[in-house]
Formats: structure tokens, C-alpha cells, sequence
């Protein structure tokens, strides 16, 4: 049967180069291309691809934000996140959002292939350092100090850093600078005792329910 591939990159030549790759697989075509996060949500779900190329760093809505959303309408998609380095927590958002392994831009076209024949197969390609947050986020968490009192606006903050939006769209939502929201994360941070975007959301997610608001 023909693996049918959709690629959602805002980059137009590197969504060409991807696109070649993949037909160059034999059984393998390419459904569509598509630039940024919105036209992907509304046009994917027609054409019921196997695999999306997923760019993480869309103008607009990010790709973690799509997968997440893609996900819940199409719960067998294959979510491959390519991005340009190894920023671990983005990378880490988006497996939490639904993806599955994740491409560096500058991958060779066997890593492109390799990476899709991998997750057609069952696996995850990912890094070793992915691999190792992922393990850490079944450790069970430390109990958050009961003294420890969120703003009403740092738990929306909050809210929104769980569904994996990054600051420029959490700022959108809640019709703040981009400044304001790093000022509330560096706030969170510190209450918290926590030292990156990902900690903060697996520690919120955990212990909302005994976090007072102050």
C-alpha cells in the first residue's frame, strides 16, 4: 500500500527539498504541502495522510499546537516534528502533544527516510536526550510546598504552557506583551523551583488541584 506523506513547512524551499525525498521513496507520495499551522488544520484531515512533516516553528499557530490538534481529530496520525536545533523542551512539548519522533532541517535524505520508515514501523526516532525526558516524566514528582501561592494570571500562564503554546501565543490569549509572559514564567519558575517550560508544566499539571491562588 502507498504511504501517503503531508509536509506543513513554512520554509517553501526546504518543503520542496522534503517533498522530493519523499517521493523518491518508492510507494511513498507526498499529499500535499502546506505553509502554516491554519491551512494545515483545515486542510490535512481531508486527505487523511499517514505521516505529517510537521515543522515545530510555524508562523501563527506553532506545530506543537497543530499536532495537538490534529491528533485529536486523527488519533492514528504519524507526527514527525522538524525542527532546526535540538531545543529540548519544544521537542518535548510536541511528543507530549501527540508526535511521535522528531527531523533536524539539516537531516541527510536517508535520515528522512530512515525516520519514516522507522515510525511506519512502530518506533520513535528521537535522540538519546529526547528519550531520557521522556523517562523522566513517569518519576514521580517531588510534592510541591503547600506555601507556594500562584498569581490567578500565573495559572493561566500555566494553563496554556500544558497545551504546549509558545510565549507570543500565550501572550495573544491573554492580550499581554510577550515581555509580560516572561516575567510570569520567570515568576513561576522561582515559586516553583523549577528551571524550564517543560518542568513547570509536568509539576503544575500534577499539583494544581493543591495550589492555592494568592
Amino acid at each position: 500500500m502507498t504511504t501517503s506523506i503531508a509536509i506543513v513547512e513554512d520554509n517553501k524551499g526546504l518543503a520542496m527539498g522534503l517533498r522530493k525525498i519523499v517521493e523518491s521513496i518508492p510507494e511513498h507520495k507526498c499529499a500535499g504541502i502546506w505553509h502554516t499551522g491554519e491551512e494545515a488544520l483545515l486542510k490535512i484531515p481531508p486527505f487523511s495522510p499517514d505521516v505529517v512533516l510537521m515543522d515545530i516553528d510555524l508562523p501563527g499557530i506553532s506545530g506543537i499546537e497543530v499536532t495537538r490538534l490534529l491528533k485529536q481529530q486523527m488519533p492514528k496520525l504519524q507526527v514527525i516534528m522538524v525542527t532546526v536545533y535540538r531545543d529540548l523542551d519544544k521537542i518535548f512539548e510536541a511528543l507530549k502533544a501527540g508526535a511521535c519522533g522528531y527531523l533536524l532541517k539539516r537531516a541527510t535524505p536517508e535520515e528522512v527516510r530512515s525516520a519514516i520508515s522507522e515510525v511506519r514501523q512502530g518506533g520513535a526516532p528521537m535522540s538519546s536526550e529526547i528519550a531520557r525526558r521522556v523517562v523522566e516524566a513517569f518519576y514521580q514528582p517531588q510534592k510541591t510546598d503547600d506555601t507556594v501561592r500562584l498569581s490567578k494570571r500565573e495559572k493561566e500562564v500555566l494553563e496554556f504552557l500544558m497545551q504546549g503554546l509558545a510565549n507570543k501565543e500565550i501572550a495573544d490569549r491573554l492580550t499581554l506583551s510577550t515581555e509580560t509572559v516572561r516575567v510570569h514564567l520567570r515568576h513561576i519558575y522561582e515559586k516553583l523551583h523549577v528551571r524550564s517550560r517543560t518542568e513547570a508544566a509536568m509539576k503544575y499539571r500534577e499539583n494544581k488541584d493543591r495550589l492555592p491562588t494568592g
